[in-house]
């Protein structure tokens, strides 16, 4: 079936099984979103919540918590989709497979946004102060709205065909926000609606936006997706909802009809406030910064609405199902956009951006000569301008032609290859001093860090060790020497205080394995805080290597040189990922809370079982 709203889509999964109901009180003040982190985790059903302390609305979670779960809900609808986005890689397939392609012209119809007179959700109106106040982690900075669907309008072409629906995350309460009139909106300048608030300072406008939470899942879904030029989130989610996005104007403001709530405002050209800490993605509290501020005109909900949410935290969370069911639907527009490239896997497990997987064809290489990479650093400086992609840090690309059947989503397997074909001297490729994602703070200043792009193309080079060394000596200070997987080798480094002794620490480390040269068949070693930690699983390296590190400042190299402006490495590429001072803190749950949510484990409790 396809839902009309919110509530339809919940009494499905209650009747099918797939969503359990809270029915003890609970507290917005970070206990929903311990159970709805734990849930998680136990790969357990939706969540509703009943009985919300000092709030009269209830509150759903986990809708997106499995991959099963949300092709549950997109079950008349995703393959559809996943026909639109063949078409426009290959027309020729509808001709190929007309029968498979049928249904394709109504749900090309449901891209037509559809304006209606009257809305449901302004059937009331309400306070900022009346939304559940939901914080997430004990130093986030007040209470913040996690699923947030925000809508523009370019001030020089306003409509709904140049309309952008973001998922920016909204603070309601705290820090500096004047109670109900004002609320912190958090975009990073290259989003969508960056480029609508830049038309708007340009012209002397203030910028209308409309936030919209709830409402049909399809929705919520496209408030995230990476989406070709020429389709809005406002027609994908017709499209995925499986019926057209339905709206209507009120005082120059665009209203999801179907939503839950709505709150709409002005941003005007010169007022910001400190937004933030927020507890993020990349599991670390981001900071307070100066962010836009949304002057709040009206806040409506529908009758019996509904508020969904989330939380955000260090991955896997229930974004990254979000992330998987984006992959499944539109990953093979991603060749089309990038000649030769084959696939790409941002990996969830290193916060997503930090790090990218990718594969790529290499064929300028006559076969007579040695193969190195090439055509896929073309590819490699495509992805890093390219929408989203330009965000990452990391970048390790292989040619597919070395193993056709290399699993880009199989992580070990991927490295490994990278690690036996590198040439270290050759096959690392710097961007310094450019933009970085707001939320990374791995560079030395906001928004500013650098990227490496890791190409290896021909025959494996080296045969990667398994076990450490037996003569292995450490220099002074270093210790606990760790195989995280073959070829990579995790050291404790002492302390990091500042920046100009870390870097006497990098080079008399590699300095020592100048003469040592005992690490050598290690083409990888990273110095850490904690070994034995990130040595424990796979996904405690990727999480502290990339998300602690930013490749110009932490990255040395045994037997290291630069040449015509080129740097590389004889011997280990040695990258520094050690907390810095100027760190934002990890996640840290309260265990007063947890205790609370144990209780609710408990036999004859709500999440008996459950958790």
């Amino acid at each position: 079936m396809t839902y009309r709203n919110l509530r339809e889509c919940i009494n499905d999964l209650k009747e099918t099984g797939q969503l359990v109901v809270v029915n003890e009180e609970v507290d917005p003040h970070l206990e929903m979103a311990e159970i709805q982190r734990r849930v998680f985790t136990s790969g357990g059903p939706a969540i509703y919540f009943e009985n919300i302390k000092g709030c009269k609305f209830p509150a759903v979670s986990n809708l997106f918590g499995t991959m099963e779960r949300s092709r549950f809900i997109f079950r008349r609808t995703l393959k559809q989709v996943k026909t639109l986005v063949d078409l426009k890689v290959d027309p020729m397939s509808f001709l190929k497979n007309p029968i498979h392609g049928l249904r394709t012209p109504l749900t090309a119809v449901n891209l037509l946004p559809w304006k209606n007179r009257v809305a449901s959700v302004m059937a009331n109106q309400i306070k900022i102060s009346d939304l559940p106040q939901i914080t997430s982690w004990p130093k986030d900075g007040g209470s913040f709205i996690t699923l947030p669907q925000v809508y523009s309008e370019h001030a020089d072409r306003p409509g709904v065909t140049m309309s952008n629906l973001g998922m920016y995350r909204i603070q309601m309460s705290g820090g500096f926000y004047k109670e109900n009139e004002q609320i912190g909106l958090h975009y990073q300048t290259h989003r969508g609606i960056g480029v609508h608030h830049h038309a708007a300072i340009q012209k002397g406008e203030k910028m209308k936006v409309s936030i919209f939470i709830g409402g049909p899942p399809a929705h919520t879904v496209a408030a995230v997706m990476p989406l070709p030029e020429g389709l809005t989130e406002l027609g994908f989610a017709g499209a995925l909802g499986g019926r057209s996005f339905k709206y209507t104007r009120d005082n120059g403001y665009l209203i999801s009809s179907e939503a839950d709530f709505c709150i709409t405002g002005t941003v005007d050209s010169n007022t910001t406030l400190p937004e933030g800490p927020f507890g993020d993605h990349l599991g670390y509290h981001s900071l307070e910064h100066e962010m836009p501020v949304l002057e709040v005109d009206t806040v409506y909900h529908r009758d019996g609405a509904i508020w969904p949410f989330t939380v955000v935290g260090r991955p896997p969370q229930e974004d990254s199902s979000f992330g998987e069911l984006i992959h499944e639907m539109t990953g093979p527009l991603i060749p089309t956009v990038i000649p030769g490239l084959h696939s790409v896997h941002a990996v969830d497990a290193a916060a997503v951006h930090p790090l990218m997987l990718t594969l790529g064809s290499e064929r300028y290489t006559p076969y007579e000569q040695e193969r190195k990479p090439q055509e896929i650093l073309t590819i490699a400086n495509a992805i890093l301008g390219t929408g989203q992609l330009s965000l990452t840090k990391y970048l390790f690309i292989a040619a597919k032609e070395d193993n056709p059947d290399l699993d880009i989503n199989n992580i070990e397997a991927f490295l490994i290859h990278l690690l036996e074909r590198v040439d270290l001297a050759n096959d690392l490729h710097f961007q310094t001093h450019t933009n970085m994602d707001t939320l990374d703070y791995s560079g030395q200043k906001l928004n500013s860090g650098s990227k490496l792009v890791i190409a290896a193309a021909g025959e494996v080079r080296r045969k990667l060790p398994a076990e450490l060394p037996k003569d292995l000596r450490l220099p002074d200070g270093f210790k606990d020497p760790r195989v995280a997987l073959p070829g990579v080798c995790l050291i404790a480094a002492p302390l990091f205080s500042d920046y100009e002794k870390a870097r006497k620490d990098q080079q008399s480390f590699c300095a020592f394995f100048e003469e040592a040269k005992t690490l050598d068949e290690f083409p990888l070693v990273i110095l850490v805080d904690d070994a034995e930690f990130a040595a424990r699983t796979l996904n405690n390296f990727l999480w502290t290597t990339f998300t602690r590190s930013d490749p110009a400042t932490d990255i040395r190299g045994v037997r290291e040189f630069i040449e015509n402006k080129h740097w590389g490495c004889r011997g280990s590429l040695v990258i520094d990922a050690r907390l810095k001072p100027h760190y934002p803190p990890e996640l840290v749950e309260d265990p007063n809370i947890t205790k609370r949510v144990d209780e609710l484990s408990s036999k004859g409790k709500s999440l008996h079982g459950v958790i």
